[in-house]
C-alpha cells in the first residue's frame, strides 16, 4: 500500500519534499504499524462489504476492520461470519485497485474461537487479503491464547497474520488492577513482538465503565479517568518506542448545533498558500468546521503529542483529516534528519533557527518521525496539512 496513491503526479510532486513509500503488509513491524494511519471500522454485516472497501481503497483508506463484535448485535454473528469470508474471497478474486493498492483488512473477532473457524474458510486468493486479527478486551488472562490462536492461523495459512490488541476492559483502567494489568500485556506483546503490530485503545468501553460518553465538543483528554489510563498505556506499552499505540476512535459526524466555537485558528487557512487554485483556505475552514472536524483534527493533534500514532474511525470524512496530519512537516524531518545524523550526543541548533535538537533525548522522537516520513511522506518547505487537506479534498 502506498499513501495518497490516488492523487495526480502533478500534485505530489508540488506537495511533497519526500514521497510516501510503497509499505508491504510483511514488512518492518514499526514501519507498518505507523502506516496503519485511520483505520476506518466497518461492520461486518454491510451488505456491501467488498463494494465498500473498493470504494474506500480508491479515496485513499489504507487499513480498515470488518468487525465480528460491538458493531454487529448478537443475533447477526453467523451472518456476519459468513458475510465477511464473501468478501475477502471477493476481494482476493479481484483485488482493490486505485487509490495505494490493496489495503491492510483485518477482522474483530469477538472471541478467540472464531480465528480458527475463519482461517479454516480462506482460500489461498482470500487470505492473502487478510492482514490479521483485532483482539478485543485484550488483557493479561485472554492474551496468550488469543496471540496463539493467530500464530497457529499464521501457519495455517502459510503467512505472517497481524495481531492488534485493544485495551478496554475494567482491569485495565480501574486504578486498583491496572498497573499489574499493563504490566502483564506489556510482557505479552514483547514476547510475541514479531505478531503484534499495534495497541489499539478501546476508549468507548473504556468510558462506559464509568457511564461516561465526551460530546462532540470535547476531546478523549477533557474525559479525566480515560486521560489518566491513556498516559498509563502509554508509559507502559509505548515505553522505549518499541510498540505502537495508536488513537481512540472518534465517534461523531457532522453536527450544526456547537456549545463551544472553534480552536482550528483561522490564520493557518488564510496564510496558506495552496498548491490547488480551485481551493479557498477560508472557505475550507469553514466546511472543517461546519463538519465537526476541527474537533477531530485537535484530537489528533493531542494524540500525537502524547506518544499515540493513528486512529480508529468510524466515517470516510475522518480519514483525510488524520493522513494529513501525519505527513512529516519539512521542519519535522530536517531536524530528525541532523540528529539521527551524529551518535556523539550534545546540543545542535535546528536548521529553522527555532530550537535546540538535543541528540540524545531526541533521537527516538527522530527514529518516529522518519517512520513517519517514509509511511507519510515530507511536505515541501512551506507547506502545512492544510495544503494535504485541500489536495486530498478534505473539505
Amino acid at each position: 500500500m502506498r499513501h495518497f496513491g490516488f492523487l495526480d503526479a502533478d500534485r505530489t510532486d508540488a506537495l511533497f519534499h519526500r514521497l510516501p513509500e510503497e509499505i508491504l503488509p510483511d514488512g518492518d513491524r514499526r514501519l507498518v504499524a505507523t502506516a496503519l494511519g485511520a483505520t476506518l471500522y466497518a461492520p461486518g454485516t454491510r451488505p456491501t462489504l467488498a463494494a465498500d472497501v473498493r470504494r474506500q481503497v480508491a479515496a485513499g483508506v489504507t487499513s480498515m476492520v470488518l468487525c465480528l463484535e460491538d458493531a454487529i448485535a448478537d443475533h447477526e454473528v453467523a451472518a456476519a461470519e459468513a458475510n465477511v469470508i464473501a468478501t475477502l474471497r471477493d476481494l482476493g478474486e479481484s483485488p482493490p485497485t486505485g487509490g495505494g493498492g490493496p489495503p491492510l483488512l483485518f477482522i474483530r473477532v469477538r472471541d478467540i474461537a472464531q480465528i480458527p473457524l475463519l482461517a479454516a474458510q480462506l482460500d489461498s486468493a482470500a487470505a492473502e487479503m487478510l492482514a490479521g486479527f483485532v483482539l478485543p478486551k485484550f488483557g493479561p488472562g485472554n492474551g496468550a491464547p488469543a496471540l496463539t490462536a493467530v500464530l497457529r492461523a499464521s501457519d495455517r495459512l502459510g503467512r505472517i497474520l497481524w495481531a492488534m490488541p485493544v485495551l478496554e476492559s475494567p482491569e485495565v483502567i480501574f486504578k486498583e488492577t491496572r498497573a499489574g494489568a499493563l504490566s502483564g500485556v506489556r510482557e505479552l506483546v514483547d514476547k510475541h513482538s514479531d505478531v503484534v503490530l499495534a495497541v489499539r485503545l478501546g476508549a468507548t468501553d473504556l468510558c462506559g465503565l464509568f457511564g461516561l460518553r465526551r460530546n462532540r465538543d470535547l476531546t478523549i483528554y477533557d474525559i479525566a479517568v480515560v486521560r489518566d489510563c491513556i498516559a498509563d498505556i502509554v508509559n507502559v506499552c509505548a515505553r522505549g518506542g518499541d510498540h505502537v499505540v495508536s488513537g481512540p476512535v472518534w465517534e461523531y459526524f457532522a453536527q450544526p448545533e456547537r456549545l463551544f466555537v472553534s480552536s482550528l485558528r483561522v490564520t493557518p487557512f488564510q496564510e496558506a498558500d495552496l498548491i490547488d487554485d480551485s481551493e479557498d483556505g477560508a472557505r475550507m475552514r469553514l466546511r472543517l468546521v461546519s463538519a465537526d472536524l476541527d474537533r477531530l483534527i485537535r484530537e489528533v493533534v493531542l494524540d500525537k503529542a502524547n506518544g499515540l500514532l493513528g486512529k480508529t474511525v468510524i466515517h470516510p470524512s475522518h480519514v483525510p483529516a488524520v493522513h494529513a496530519l501525519h505527513v512529516a512537516s519539512h521542519e519535522e524531518y530536517v531536524d530528525a534528519m541532523a540528529i539521527l545524523a551524529e551518535d556523539a550526543g550534545g546540543v545542535r541548533p535546528s536548521r529553522y533557527a527555532n530550537k535546540m535538537n538535543e541528540l540524545g533525548p531526541h533521537r527516538t522522537w527522530a527514529e518516529a518521525v522518519l517512520r513517519r516520513a517514509r509511511a507519510f511522506g515530507v511536505l515541501r518547505e512551506g507547506h502545512t496539512f492544510v495544503d494535504v487537506l485541500a489536495a486530498t479534498g478534505a473539505s
